[in-house]
């Protein structure tokens, strides 16, 4: 009598702190804040709301350690042969691409209670800034500069992005818009009528990177 072979059990991972909030950054970037429940990241862990409790005392130390995960690899050391001003636009455009891809990040990085991927931030720009030599009395004007035009445009790109139906071509878009300014009173608005036509073909990722470099070339005055 012939035997059927039994199929191996498929071994589940085991549930840990990474796995939660892995779980918890998908969830974030699908359903938003409001969509991150224990109930729900037990569902798609595949477990109990009690087991996920042993890991994370509750949503803000998850949302939390969510943000600093995303936060992370935009702040790891530069390379060693980056020069600080190449390592703080790689910093500036890794947070750029973060808060592109994960639009709740930006309002966590100021909500979070204890705060530490704020300061990551924070740290990763000072490092480069003391590398640039800037006098000691200047470098926390420099360094808080830097990382409120960073965290300010990137946010404000990400909210923009959102604000904007799903598939919206963004070229049609830009000339409406750069339309509207056209026809906006010259009386009034001289300067914003005068850059419409430059809104209609600009790069946010370039124009972000180049007003890091505006900020770099005043900072590169105080050495």
């Amino acid at each position: 009598m012939a035997t059927t072979a039994r199929r191996p059990e498929r071994r589940q991972e085991p549930l840990s702190r990474e796995r939660i909030v892995d779980a918890a950054v998908e969830l974030l970037d699908t359903a938003g804040e409001r969509g991150l429940t224990f109930r729900a990241l037990a569902e798609r862990l595949a477990t109990g709301p009690g087991a996920i409790y042993w890991h994370v005392t509750g949503k803000a130390e998850l949302l939390a350690a969510a943000t600093d995960a995303v936060i992370a690899p935009a702040v790891a050391p530069a390379d060693a042969e980056a020069t600080p001003e190449q390592a703080i636009r790689t910093l500036a455009l890794g947070i750029f691409d973060a808060l592109d891809t994960h639009p709740w990040v930006g309002p966590q990085l100021t909500l979070t209670e204890r705060r530490s991927p704020l300061l990551r931030v924070f740290e990763g720009i000072g490092r480069q800034v003391q590398a640039l030599g800037v006098p000691e009395s200047a470098r926390f004007t420099a360094a808080s500069a830097l990382m409120s035009y960073i965290l300010g445009v990137a946010g404000q790109n990400a909210a923009g992005s959102r604000s904007v139906p799903p598939g919206t071509d963004r070229a049609a878009h830009l000339g409406a818009v750069a339309d509207s300014w056209g026809e906006l009173d010259p009386a009034h608005y001289p300067f914003t009528r005068e850059v419409a036509g430059q809104l209609r073909v600009h790069d946010d990722e370039a124009e972000f990177l180049a007003g890091v470099d505006l900020i770099l070339a005043g900072i590169a005055g105080l050495r």
